[in-house]
């Protein structure tokens, strides 16, 4: 990430936290110690302000700074282009969906997040099928996990383990099973689906309306994937458009 990029990430947080606690930017600065001047140059990224500025402004407003890795865009570029020059039939092959689906049987979910944009038409990298699941429903979804002797996802020790597959224990819902590899979205009511046909299958599918209101990583690369069309002066294919 470049320096200006990462001045815009931290400027628009910035604001969104401070108008979200109701503060003007004065409030706000006199909460820090700093001038009002100087948190208006942060919120319009002009400037990039220390780590520790950064974390004394998030402080004042009742939150912590949290870092996150990701691909370089020039990674992200690649596999955009990778995805978009693969049938959408290999990109469902090679996430194994369809014998997920048949496993999962009568189990209620709606495919969720970068699977149900790829669906969509929107070729996104996707390394999972992501699925939406009740909580009610956990007891199903564990009795499912467990005839996939499935392996949880570890994020302290970065790797597959054993464990407890319950998505009510600690830990990442995020699972390798002997169907494939599966991530969830635990919820209180299933989000309505659209269908999706292709061929003689049927999938049940999150809106791409809202899985961008749900998904921030799937919603950024959307927002990425259209750029790059719209540079190039092309218009996006389908509803992911």
């Amino acid at each position: 990430m470049t320096e200006s990029r990462l001045a815009q990430e931290i400027a628009r947080a910035l604001r969104h936290e401070r108008e979200l606690a109701g503060l003007t930017q004065q409030a706000l600065a006199a909460r820090v110690g700093i001038s009002q001047a100087a948190v208006a140059r942060i919120e319009r990224g002009d400037r990039l302000p220390s780590l520790t500025t950064a974390e004394r402004l998030l402080a004042a407003l009742d939150r912590q700074l949290r870092i996150e890795v990701e691909p370089l865009d020039s990674h992200l570029d690649a596999a955009l282009d990778e995805m978009a020059g693969t049938a959408l039939t290999e990109r469902i092959d090679h996430l194994r969906l369809d014998p997920i689906m048949d496993a999962l049987g009568d189990l209620p979910y709606v495919l969720a997040g970068g699977t149900a944009a790829l669906l969509q038409g929107a070729p996104l990298p996707v390394d999972a099928v992501e699925i939406a699941v009740r909580w009610r429903d956990s007891p199903r979804f564990t009795a499912f996990l467990e005839r996939g002797r499935a392996q949880r996802w570890d994020a302290r020790w970065q790797e597959w383990g054993g464990g407890h597959p319950e998505p009510e224990e600690p830990g990442e819902h995020r699972w390798r099973t002997r169907f494939g590899e599966l991530r969830a979205r635990m919820c209180d009511e299933l989000p309505e689906p659209i269908e999706v046909r292709l061929g003689e299958r049927t999938y049940p599918v999150e809106p791409l309306i809202e899985v961008e209101v749900t998904d921030k990583r799937t919603a950024e690369l959307l927002s990425r994937y259209r750029r790059r069309l719209a540079a190039a002066g092309e218009a996006p294919d389908g509803s992911a458009g």
